[in-house]
């Protein structure tokens, strides 16, 4: 069962849903990819994965998802959304718990930018990360990464087009000594696996296992 939640933001608000688990021993901030929001099959499919294995999921829209724009919002606009979802979490819904952050796509590239730019979270996890445009491997975005000190988790498809599967490799294994790369056979940008017969939201629950392993092994290093 989720809850519909508002989050400030500017003059308005942002729309968010909270999965929230029985007996949670962290809470995990999920941003949405550039096409599809919060509400999306692959999210909720996944959010609620999450849920059910003791770790609370908050899911938001950035701005452009609600007012029904075809463009996500630019890097500065999404940064700030993050810090302000995060602050705002962290004084009214995670109770104390340790926060984590994870994004499709889009969203987990600019959650790290916000790390970056000062966020704080445990960790962070993404999901299917957007190393390049397709058939651009000349123009990566991973110059911020390597700084970054926070464990991260990438969770990559075999067949997504924004993931060159040698490349990858080679920038996760120069970031620090607590970031993980985990390929899942067959799976494009949205982790679908031509054939498989399973649903949107059986692809973003099946990535729940990995993600909840990964936070369990964080929370038990502190």
């Amino acid at each position: 069962m989720n809850q519909e939640l508002n989050i400030p933001w500017d003059n308005g608000s942002l729309t968010a849903l909270l999965d929230e688990a029985e007996h949670p021993s962290a809470f995990l901030i999920l941003a949405h990819g550039a096409g599809a929001g919060k509400d999306h099959d692959f999210m909720s499919g996944y959010a609620r994965a999450i849920a059910q294995k003791g770790i609370s999921v908050l899911r938001f829209n950035f701005p452009s998802m609600d007012a029904g724009k075809k463009f996500p919002d630019r890097a500065p606009t999404a940064i700030a959304v993050w810090k302000q979802v995060r602050e705002w979490a962290g004084a009214n819904l995670s109770g104390g718990l340790p926060v984590f952050a994870a994004g499709k796509s889009f969203g987990g590239r600019m959650a790290s930018m916000a790390v970056a730019d000062g966020l704080d979270t445990r960790s962070l996890i993404f999901l299917g990360y957007p190393l390049h445009a397709p058939k651009k491997e000349d123009k990566l975005r991973d110059e911020h990464l390597y700084p970054l000190q926070v464990p991260m988790l990438f969770l990559e498809g075999t067949r997504d087009p924004f993931a060159n599967r040698e490349i990858m490799t080679q920038v996760v294994s120069g970031l620090n000594r607590d970031s993980e790369l985990l390929w899942f056979e067959g799976g494009d940008h949205s982790f679908k696996v031509a054939r498989s017969g399973r649903t949107v939201s059986e692809d973003g629950a099946g990535l729940a296992e990995a993600t909840a392993d990964f936070i369990r092994r964080r929370l038990s290093t502190h």
